[in-house]
């Protein structure tokens, strides 16, 4: 994984910054990348989940940015649990990320439901503006021992 490890005992803190293509492509490669740096440190956030969200995070960033700029995946592992941030070149906030949805998504159509996923699942989530566009994050929290599957 391209990376930096800050701690070397799996409960310290550790950081990885992966620059991604602007393109699909990069959804699969967010997944496994979450998924390789939560099981290279033996950390105990929910693993799907965070798949599941980095995978919504980076879809919504190719989707509703333009140009072919890069956009960029940020693994935080803390001892807490786990902060995953997806930076694009877009100044624009994401909708209906931080504020009340006001009406539930059609059933119908096949987009619109992301976001909802990803202010339900996780313990936090927001957005912040960047010099170069803005940052997607969720936190998720440790989930305690007797929780974790087997």
């Amino acid at each position: 994984m391209n990376g930096l490890a800050l701690h070397d005992r799996p409960s310290s803190a550790a950081s990885w910054r992966v620059a991604l293509p602007h393109t699909a492509a990069a959804v699969p490669v967010a997944r496994a990348l979450v998924r390789t740096a939560l099981a290279e440190r033996e950390h105990t956030a929910d693993c799907d989940t965070a798949e599941l969200l980095t995978a919504e995070l980076v879809a919504n960033a190719i989707e509703h940015t333009a140009g072919d700029s890069p956009i960029e995946l940020v693994v935080d592992l803390l001892p807490s649990g786990c902060q995953v941030e997806v930076h694009d070149p877009s100044p624009e906030p994401p909708g209906h990320l931080t504020r009340p949805v006001v009406e539930a998504p059609d059933p119908w159509q096949e987009h619109g439901r992301g976001l909802l996923l990803i202010r339900a699942l996780s313990s936090s989530c927001g957005h912040r503006p960047t010099a170069s566009g803005k940052a997607v994050w969720f936190r998720l929290p440790v989930v305690p021992a007797q929780r974790r599957p087997h």
